[in-house]
């Protein structure tokens, strides 16, 4: 009796899901989230990035690749806040229990950082307005250690052998990465009040961090592609403000700005916005150095 008890509770411990030797996969609807993975979960982490930096993450196709990647993976992260609307929900359609709304291998980024410009009502007419606010987070780095805290917390849950891993790896990143922060605060200082113009509202956060201050976006309406009329009537504002800089994603057009640019002699250039959006934006780390770079010596050229 005693040997079939021994037999039976072995086959449980066979049984249970073990992370002691493999690997947690993760599933990020952006990179730089599988890049924050990476640095939480070092060696212990696969994570995988359903975008790139030169897609716009509003549009993305619920293909085929990405079903398979979700169903294997044990943690889904993503902006949120609507970002993914278009796509995500048609994923998790096919994902597992634990990785629906609410369950722990659920996590968005934007249901754990105070949000910017939500609004007070939503209308078509108004073009593409996310209901609880800008969704596009991550460019305040502020925002990036928040969404580590849940991060580590939700992995210590899902690998518990690995706890002490986890945490050991968000002190270190926490340490190092409230060192940069106080490195490109103070680096992008002449920054603060200067004035500039979007494509989108994509950099919010960045602007709202280090208290640049937004004339105006290409965009008419968010979503809504800017019209000749709309540019026209845009120069004028352009001319009369002191703006240094026009700022765009890597995947947004770049005839607006570029037009823009050559009426009103304000310099146009692409940030990174998120892993890949630049040679150099290989890592959070290298993302904001060149972010904080580029717009800086934007500035400084300036007479």
């Amino acid at each position: 009796m005693k040997k079939l008890i021994l037999t039976f509770a072995m086959g449980l411990l066979l049984a249970a899901p073990s992370y002691a030797s493999a690997q947690i996969n993760l599933f990020a609807c952006e990179p730089e989230w599988a890049a924050l993975a990476e640095e939480i979960g070092g060696d212990k982490i696969k994570a995988y990035a359903a975008t790139h930096a030169k897609q716009d993450p509003h549009h993305i196709r619920a293909r085929p690749s990405l079903i398979a990647k979700i169903r294997n993976a044990d943690i889904v992260l993503c902006s949120g806040g609507g970002l993914e609307e278009g796509w995500l929900p048609l994923l998790l359609q096919k994902a597992a229990a634990e990785l629906q709304p609410s369950q722990v291998g659920y996590l968005m980024a934007s249901d754990f950082v105070p949000l910017l410009e939500k609004p007070k009502h939503l209308d078509r007419s108004l073009g593409h307005l996310h209901a609880t606010g800008n969704p596009h987070v991550h460019t305040n780095p502020h925002n990036i250690l928040r969404v580590a805290k849940e991060l580590t917390k939700r992995l210590k849950t899902i690998d518990f052998t690995n706890a002490p891993h986890y945490q050991s790896r968000y002190e270190g990143f926490s340490r190092r990465w409230n060192a940069a922060i106080t490195k490109w605060e103070t680096q992008a200082a002449p920054l603060k009040g200067k004035q500039v113009i979007t494509h989108h509202r994509s950099f919010s956060y960045l602007l709202d961090w280090l208290g640049l201050k937004l004339v105006d976006t290409l965009e008419p309406k968010p979503g809504v592609p800017p019209t000749s009329s709309q540019l026209e009537s845009l120069l004028g504002k352009a001319r009369n403000t002191k703006s240094f800089a026009l700022l765009r994603t890597p995947y947004e057009p770049s005839k607006p700005s570029g037009w823009l640019s050559a009426k009103s002699d304000i310099t146009a250039i692409v940030l990174p916005y998120t892993i890949g959006g630049s040679e150099k934006a290989s890592n959070l780390f290298d993302l904001f150095d060149e972010t904080i770079k580029r717009l800086v010596s934007t500035h400084n050229a300036k007479p």
